[in-house]
């Protein structure tokens, strides 16, 4: 015996209605295409007829034509002639058209075609001979009564082949009438089958819902309250413990690979045009190896979200389009790039120089999951992402933003892989062929700008990675707008540099690279021998100070040095993510900064730029 549930039975009425409803609404399918089909013979039918009418007045009007020229001689009775034997043509055609679908009639409009073309070619020998002068002879034409009894012939037809249009318009209609009323009878069942299937159903919801609802809904919220309780404290405990760490490392690592930048630039300029292609060559593998160190440590900053950024409005369109010729460049001729821009772009509220290096990295990760090329589209647009999808994200606000998405036709990634995507050092490449830090930088960059990041993914289908800045709203001119002013990188001897470094290894290199580019340096390990140089040296252009210092920090210093020196230009440099000018990992806005490990290149252009012309 088997023993069925009480809910399993209730099923069975459920089940049933269904197949009934499903009957019905087949057959409704059914009579709704017959009816139509109906609807077009009788449609036909009457065209049909309707040609047959106007083929007769026709046929008609060439008689008459040709009987008034042949009696009087008047050419004017030649014009409705012409016209309705034109007209028989264009008609014949229409109506073999009309008729396709019925045998029985297309057969009589072949006749009738023979017909007429024996009508009219009797008529047009009567006018030939009349107009050639022989009017007997086309009058012994037209007595001989070949022409009536071809007319006759032809009205015959023309009334059988309305009679068997007329019997078909008939019997659709009667057709039409029980098609109409079967539809009636199946619409009443339809409908009173709803009715009791949706209050059966109604019912039996009720039921289920009332014997379930108190526990699915405890059990659903605390579920979703712990697994996003637990994705957020594990996220914030990841972004932590990276954070620490690298905070730790970044002020003392990030001074270390400023002297070992500095002191390679200097090297480098100092054998430039000597014969040391070596020496050149290791110069360059150094200096590689720390902008590579320099890179992670900026990466590492990016992923917990404390490099120093340095937003503004910005064009997506106008970034995207200047980076495209170095977007082919880094994917390789292999792979197709597209931008898609759209018109009408908001502007964006975001760091540049970080926003390109972002894209950078996502192209790069594109070429690499198309090993055998493919297409890599990069688009922008205007996105809102409204309450509910906020509430489902981590740390997502709902509002405004721009959208710029980057899409591959790679192998894609497995839904495990996207969930670990954004982690640090994760990475599915082989050794060597990746840091795992590409995305993660991608993520902090995105998130310390307030924006989002997603990634949708399918195995053999490609990749979209699409970020979500936001909208700047304001009427500030946006950053590139007018283009780069071209600068001379060379300073001036009457120019005077105070530097304030309390890393005696970094003041010494900066001081040298600094001479080295033409300026007049004085320098300082303390902010009170910077204040004591300052009074003694009025012609100081611009202070130069570290931020993390002894007896006070360099924004300090400058609030003092300004007061003495009101129109004194100020430039800060540090390694530290946390400090005076930086919060929350924005950069104080109109502060000019020069983050480190910086080269003499980066150096001598932000001097400049901070100077001024």
């Amino acid at each position: 015996m088997i023993w069925r549930s009480k809910s399993d039975l209730s099923l069975l009425p459920l089940l049933g209605g269904f197949i009934l409803l499903s009957l019905t609404a087949a057959g409704a399918v059914f009579l709704s295409l017959e009816r139509a089909h109906v609807g077009v013979s009788v449609r036909h039918a009457l065209e049909a007829v309707n040609e047959l009418n106007y083929i007769h007045t026709l046929a008609a009007d060439t008689e008459t034509g040709q009987r008034g020229y042949l009696l009087t001689g008047k050419l004017s009775y030649l014009d409705p002639y012409e016209t309705a034997r034109g007209k028989l043509t264009s008609e014949l055609g229409r109506l073999d058209h009309v008729v396709t679908n019925n045998p029985v009639e297309m057969e009589a409009v072949a006749h009738l075609r023979s017909l007429l073309a024996a009508k009219l070619s009797e008529l047009q020998q009567t006018v030939d001979l009349r107009t050639s002068g022989h009017a007997d002879e086309a009058l012994a034409v037209v007595n001989n009564d070949d022409g009536d009894r071809m007319m006759i012939e032809i009205r015959a037809l023309l009334d059988d082949m309305r009679a068997e249009e007329s019997r078909v318009i008939d019997e659709r209609g009667n057709l039409r009438l029980w098609l109409n009323g079967t539809a009636e009878l199946m619409l009443f069942i339809s409908l009173f089958g709803v009715f009791a299937l949706g209050a059966f159903t109604l019912y039996d919801a009720r039921r289920r819902l009332r014997a379930m609802r108190a526990v699915n809904h405890e059990l659903e919220q605390e579920v979703s309250t712990r697994h996003f309780a637990e994705s957020q404290v594990r996220q914030l405990q990841k972004m932590e413990a990276v954070g620490q760490l690298t905070s730790g490392i970044a002020h003392d690592f990030n001074n270390m690979l400023a002297i070992v930048l500095g002191s390679l630039d200097m090297a480098r300029r100092r054998l430039a045009g000597t014969e040391s292609p070596a020496i050149l060559k290791y110069i360059d593998n150094a200096t590689d190896g720390a902008n590579r160190a320099a890179s992670l440590t900026a990466r590492l900053l990016a992923f917990s979200r404390q490099q120093p950024l340095q937003p503004s409005a910005l064009d997506a369109n106008k970034l995207v389009g200047g980076m495209a010729e170095l977007l082919r460049r880094t994917i390789g001729e292999q792979i197709h790039f597209e931008t898609v821009l759209v018109g009408g772009l908001w502007k964006a509220f975001a760091d540049p120089t970080q926003l390109e290096s972002a894209l950078v990295n996502l192209a790069i990760n594109a070429r690499d999951a198309m090993p055998d090329g493919g297409k890599l589209t990069m688009e922008t647009g205007n996105a809102e992402l409204d309450e509910r999808y906020a509430a489902q994200q981590e740390e997502v606000t709902a509002g405004q933003y721009v959208l710029i998405s980057v899409t591959d036709t790679g192998i894609g990634m497995a839904p495990e892989v996207i969930e670990r995507a954004f982690d640090p050092f994760y990475t599915t490449k082989g050794v060597g062929k990746g840091t795992g830090l590409g995305l993660s930088q991608v993520f902090g960059f995105v998130k310390q700008s307030r924006g989002h990041v997603a990634i949708y993914s399918e195995i053999g289908q490609g990749t979209t990675v699409k970020i979500y800045l936001p909208r700047y709203v304001g009427e500030a001119p946006a950053t590139g707008e007018t283009g780069p002013t071209e600068l001379s990188l060379s300073g001036k001897t009457e120019e005077v540099i105070l530097l304030v470094e309390d890393d005696v290894a970094v003041r010494n290199m900066t001081v040298d690279a600094l001479r080295d580019l033409g300026y007049t340096v004085i320098h300082a390990g303390l902010p009170s021998e910077a204040l004591t140089l300052l009074d003694a040296q009025p012609r100081v252009a611009l202070l130069f100070t570290d931020i993390v210092m002894p007896e006070m920090t360099g924004r300090q210093l400058a609030d003092l040095a300004q007061a003495r020196k009101p129109n004194l230009k100020v430039l800060y440099t540090t390694g530290y993510t946390r400090n005076a000018i930086v919060h929350n990992g924005i950069v104080d806005y109109g502060t000019a900064f020069l983050p480190k490990p910086f080269t003499q290149q980066q150096l001598a252009a932000k001097v400049r730029q901070t100077i001024g012309p």
